[in-house]
């Protein structure tokens, strides 16, 4: 008898369907993923929408350290033995996430390589962009760190086509992620919606033109 051919793994697939230790779950804007201090025992992957980290300080400070996109995980650390969740997770607008339980996260990792060599290009990744935050914060002003943090919002720089239009985001939170003030976030989005590179009126658009002031000296 010829021997069955073990069908081809594919890790959007899996991500995308219910099943042993997965999940499939809507979260509407501003509805808590999972909170600071939570049990961490499961990792999540965003299929539609963008969800925003935050963390408190025990002075009540709270800060932006990521905002993720389609095509993200989240709740990583668990898998390094992380016990409870460092930061909040919140939906900035309507999403669409996968749940996998800390189990099955490692039972996958271990037996397809086709997902395992996907979630590492994801962290490596992930890496890449907090060293180029460090670098960015220490040697750039604050108008080049704006207009770099919209251009990723955009998703302007990655792979597949960069959506111009971005879910409404406060002054407040900008000027969180960039380590400024919001009267300056305010000065620079006047500055850029004067030269064209981006419109908003209840919407923000973000046009490629905006690279110039990241990649002007």
């Amino acid at each position: 008898m010829t021997p069955k051919l073990k069908p081809i793994f594919d890790p959007k697939q899996f991500l995308a369907m219910v099943g042993k230790g997965r999940t499939l779950s809507e979260y509407s804007k501003s509805q808590v993923v999972f909170a600071q201090g939570d049990h961490a025992d499961a990792i999540f992957y965003i299929h539609k929408g963008k969800v925003k980290l935050t963390v408190i300080a025990n002075s009540g400070k709270e800060a932006v350290i990521a905002i993720l996109g389609a095509g993200d995980f989240l709740g990583e650390g668990c898998l390094a033995g992380r016990p409870v969740r460092l930061a909040t997770a919140t939906a900035m607008t309507d999403c669409t996430l996968a749940r996998i339980e800390k189990a099955a996260t490692i039972r996958v990792l271990r037996e397809e390589p086709a997902f395992s060599e996907m979630f590492l290009a994801y962290l490596l990744s992930r890496n890449m962009r907090i060293e180029e935050d460090l670098v960015d914060q220490l040697f750039n002003s604050s108008e080049k760190r704006l207009a770099r943090v919209l251009l990723l919002l955009a998703n302007f720089g990655k792979e597949g086509k960069p959506e111009p239009v971005i879910a409404k985001i406060s002054q407040e939170t900008l000027a969180e992620m960039i380590g400024t003030t919001r009267s300056r976030v305010s000065f620079f989005m006047n500055k850029f919606r004067k030269l064209g590179f981006i419109d908003y009126n209840g919407e923000l658009h973000v046009h490629s033109s905006l690279l110039n002031i990241v990649l002007h000296d």
